[in-house]
């Protein structure tokens, strides 16, 4: 079963940071910041304006940032995904 998502809406795969350690102390899960950065997986058809639809400006493979409160977050085939609207990511990273 593949995840499609609707309208402006976009699919993101979360990238997971590297394990941190600050001196010889590792900092727990519940101390760590949420991701921001993420791999997109798929995108919606577009948005509409004025009865036409906008095709989105990020593609599939693009690397992104997105706002640290944004989207959805769901779990499939234990990967974890966001599906965020397109104005919620920041930056496509090159």
């Amino acid at each position: 079963m593949a995840i499609r998502p609707l309208g402006d809406r976009v699919l993101i795969q979360v990238v997971e940071e590297e394990l941190q350690k600050k001196g010889v102390l590792y900092i727990p899960d519940t101390a760590k910041e949420k991701p921001q950065q993420g791999k997109v997986v798929a995108v919606g058809s577009g948005r509409y304006e004025d009865g036409k639809v906008i095709p989105l400006d990020v593609k599939v493979n693009d690397v992104v940032l997105y706002g640290k409160y944004s989207g959805t977050e769901i779990k499939h085939d234990g990967n974890e995904y966001l599906i965020v609207r397109e104005s919620d990511i920041l930056a496509i990273l090159s």
